[in-house]
């Protein structure tokens, strides 16, 4: 038991341990992908099949505003911010993440990466 209690510990460390400024969202749309780093505070408006998402990042948390989907789960589905969070609106073809390692950065003149 005591080998299972150390084993989670440091799992939980290692997948969510990771420093804030190591991190970045990472907004997939439907032809677009847009990097962010958890310091910026923007409004993210990303074109799916269905219309318009829009994703607000802010104090390094992300969520969806709003969403043409139907069901709108995406926009209750609240905000990530820690490492390997994601939420994703299926209907419109928009998903946010967050993801980063030691030694990965984004830079902080920019304002997006869109590959």
């Amino acid at each position: 038991m005591l080998i299972t209690a150390a084993l989670t510990i440091f799992l939980t460390v290692r997948i969510y341990g990771a420093a804030a400024d190591t991190l970045h969202f990472i907004i997939n749309g439907n032809r677009e992908n847009w990097i962010y780093s958890l310091d910026q505070n923007v409004r993210v408006t990303v074109p799916g099949p269905l219309g318009n998402t829009i994703i607000e990042l802010e104090d390094g948390k992300a969520r969806f505003l709003s969403s043409p989907c139907a069901n709108q789960i995406c926009i209750a589905s609240g905000i990530i911010h820690r490492k390997a969070q994601w939420i994703a609106c299926l209907p419109n073809a928009v998903l946010i993440r967050v993801e980063g390692s030691a030694g990965q950065r984004v830079e902080a003149e920019l304002d997006a990466v869109v590959w």
